[in-house]
């Protein structure tokens, strides 16, 4: 028999809130989410409260967990301070600031050397198929590639690898990322159906992000590639409170429009001082296949123009071309699948780019090199 909400709420009803109320009537569950024995949902509380809450989270999960049926279960403990908290923003419960707000830095994931993020300020330029790319690249390179797909409303990485297994657990409470074309890889698109809803409020996303970052068994990488969703919001802003960030790949068209929320994603990354390692100017132009006939579809250079103009590198150009799209939907990312064709040429490119910025920061910062291997 599938596992259903009523199963999950049935088993909570034993477990009383700190004011003594049954959990369902306590008004602090979020939407519970059950796929293929995977349960999320998070509790909501008064920041205030965080640390009386903290035993009834773990108590909780135990108790999902205990469920016949469960596989595995993310509770999230979200809190919000009264009144939205200073400048409105949602923060996460645990008792501890943002390493910003106390002048301290954001530890990394064990085993993970750097960390890089791939965005947009807007969605449908290409950022995912980009990304993924970019890390084949990167593994071309010589280097073992993680990914992490962070946009949780709209996870891209099961479609983008044609992945339709779940990850395993170690222990029961660790989960394993997925191996997938010489790359480490997590989405929260593995642990549900593609037509799910995620109806997630900020702290619970910023909750499941941190999750996937500390309690994923990644085991040792050279770099992690994440997957941004598009926009300047809770997303960007965990992953630059909770990591850090080694820097930003920033990608984006050619048009006008494009190029304005690129700029407000360059200027979030550095008032939140991540590094902008570059832009890349995907559907750059297209080659008609029968004629040959350029057409700048988007306009042509805009990106480039747009780096110059800010004092970012430019990382390259990416054209609008069948070969990419088919390979996109089809799961088989052209860096992989076609490695000698032009296209993959253009990512690696990319990619070569990319860890020599890694290299120029780290030795500007006096720290050890990415060491290539032959």
């Amino acid at each position: 028999m599938a596992l259903t909400k009523e199963q999950i709420l049935d088993r909570l009803a034993a477990i009383k809130s700190p004011d003594g109320k049954p959990l369902p009537s306590s008004g602090a569950l979020s939407e519970i989410v059950v796929s293929d024995g995977k349960v999320f949902f998070s509790i909501a509380v008064d920041a205030a409260a965080v640390k009386a809450w903290e035993p009834v989270r773990k108590s909780v999960e135990d108790a999902v967990r205990s469920i016949p049926g469960v596989q595995s279960a993310m509770i999230a403990l979200t809190a919000e301070r009264a009144g939205g908290g200073a400048g409105g923003a949602p923060q996460r419960g645990g008792g501890t600031p943002p390493p910003a707000a106390h002048g301290g830095g954001p530890s990394g994931v064990p085993g993970v050397a750097t960390i890089i993020a791939v965005a947009s300020g807007k969605g449908g330029v290409g950022k995912s198929t980009t990304a993924i790319n970019l890390a084949l690249g990167l593994r071309d390179l010589g280097l073992k590639v993680g990914v992490l797909d962070a946009d949780i409303y709209g996870p891209s990485l099961p479609k983008l690898l044609a992945i339709k297994e779940r990850p395993q657990t170690l222990g029961g409470t660790r989960l394993l990322p997925i191996s997938s074309h010489g790359l480490s890889v997590m989405s929260i698109g593995f642990l549900i159906e593609e037509e799910t809803p995620m109806i997630w409020r900020g702290p619970m996303v910023m909750s499941a992000l941190t999750q996937m970052l500390r309690e994923v068994e990644w085991g040792t990488l050279d770099v992690m590639v994440v997957d941004m969703p598009p926009g300047t919001g809770d997303a960007q802003l965990t992953m630059a409170q909770q990591v850090p960030l080694a820097g930003a790949v920033i990608v984006s068209t050619p048009q006008d429009l494009a190029l304005i929320d690129a700029r407000r994603g360059i200027a979030m990354f550095k008032r939140v001082n991540v590094p902008v390692l570059g832009i890349v100017e995907n559907m750059s132009y297209f080659l008609c296949p029968s004629c040959g006939t350029r057409s700048d579809i988007f306009g042509h250079g805009g990106a480039r123009h747009e780096a110059d103009r800010l004092n970012v590198p430019f990382l390259g150009e990416v054209p609008l071309d069948m070969t990419i799209r088919e390979t996109s939907d089809a799961g088989l990312p052209v860096v992989a699948t076609r490695p000698d064709g032009p296209h993959a040429k253009v990512y690696r490119e990319i990619a070569t780019r990319v860890r020599d910025q890694l290299q120029g920061r780290s030795r500007a910062r006096g720290a050890p090199n990415i060491v290539i291997e032959a």
